[in-house]
């Protein structure tokens, strides 16, 4: 249900050579941003350290944004959309018969499996009492849940019962991002593993009481 947010590469090195506010886009210091943010947390978004890793000033900056708390806003956003939007439009994009089955098997392949994961996800959730922070990690829960709750209505669940499966899907997410981070190797590690254990998962949701 993520992908790893990982804009460091060409953009920041494009980023580096570029100064002055006219080099410079707003997206610039939001990909910036992001990679800060899933590499220090929410403190690492500081302007003059994002300053100084792109070449600039902190006149760029103010160019863009009226201060850090906007810069959060859109990083936050920009995150929502890669990291949920994206995921949603992939699937529905590539999801084959039967349908509402595939999808399911679709969204939780995009939950990487091992090592990696999403930096910024678990970044975010360790600031969840930020109000900012807060408030965009409910929009993303809501609308993930949401989504799965419609592809078990999908598979002909009642929607209570599709809410229920939803919820589950979702904790299973966030459970396996964090473990990724904390304990990695008690994760399946091969290949054939990782497919018996994502077959069990879903044989586990789709089972009927």
């Amino acid at each position: 249900m993520g992908y790893r947010v990982d804009v460091a590469g060409e953009q920041e090195k494009r980023a580096r050579s570029s100064s002055g506010r006219q080099s410079l886009s707003a997206g610039d210091w939001v990909d910036i941003a992001l990679v800060a943010l899933g590499e220090g947390g929410l403190a690492a978004v500081a302007i003059e350290p994002l300053a100084k890793r792109l070449g600039a000033t902190k006149g760029s900056f103010y160019w863009h944004f009226a201060n850090r708390e906007a810069l959060i806003d859109a990083a936050l956003a920009r995150w929502e959309r890669l990291n949920t939007e994206r995921v949603i439009v992939a699937v529905e994009a590539s999801s084959s018969e039967p349908v509402a089955e595939d999808r399911l098997r679709r969204l939780f392949k995009e939950v990487p499996a091992a090592g990696g994961g999403d930096d910024v996800e678990v970044a975010l959730l360790a600031e969840a009492r930020h109000p900012q922070v807060s408030a965009a990690l409910r929009r993303v829960a809501e609308r993930r849940i949401s989504y799965v709750t419609q592809v078990f209505v999908d598979l002909g669940f009642s929607h209570a019962e599709a809410q229920r499966r939803g919820l589950l899907s979702y904790t299973f997410h966030t459970g396996q991002i964090s473990l990724l981070h904390a304990d990695p190797d008690a994760l399946p590690r091969t290949r054939q593993d990782r497919r018996h254990y994502l077959d069990t998962l879903i044989h586990t949701l789709l089972r009927a009481d």
